[in-house]
């Protein structure tokens, strides 16, 4: 339960995120909603039951890729990062932080449901990477709006 409620927090997160950015991240962060449903569905019901809708529920490598993908491109036009960067700035990047944050508990939830049953490996590997892409999108709202980053 630890585990899939870690993921269900982090879905209320993002959307918490999406009211705060731009159409074209909102429509970035629904997409990882969708899938956090899904990863959320394998999490609390590992059985044949869901398995039998594992297309709907599945993560494929397409989708840590699409992700992937969405790091790569923003963080070409970061600064690059030299010193740890303080959560903050603007309510974009701040909610965006949170989000980062959430999705590390919901990954190390899963790491230890993963110690005593089968979980599918993409999804750790999914929320590492959301966590990544995340932290960058913060950076980015944060460039955006014209601030400057604390950093520590």
């Amino acid at each position: 339960m630890a585990a899939y409620g870690d993921v269900d927090e982090l879905n209320a997160v993002i959307g918490v995120a999406r009211a705060h950015v731009r159409a074209d991240l909102s429509r970035l962060l629904l997409g990882v909603q969708q899938d956090l449903f899904a990863i959320g569905a394998q999490l609390a019901d590992p059985t044949r039951k869901v398995a039998s809708r594992r297309s709907k529920a599945a993560v494929s490598d397409s989708r840590v890729r699409r992700l992937e993908k969405a790091i790569d491109t923003r963080e070409a036009r970061l600064a690059p990062l030299r010193a740890f960067v303080t959560p903050g700035g603007p309510p974009s990047a701040a909610h965006l932080h949170v989000a980062r944050a959430v999705c590390r508990r919901a990954e190390r939830s899963v790491v230890t449901l993963a110690r005593d049953v089968e979980v599918d490996a993409r999804i750790v590997v999914y929320l590492n990477r959301l966590s990544d892409l995340l932290f960058v999108l913060a950076r980015s709202e944060g460039l955006r709006a014209g601030t400057t980053e604390d950093r520590w």
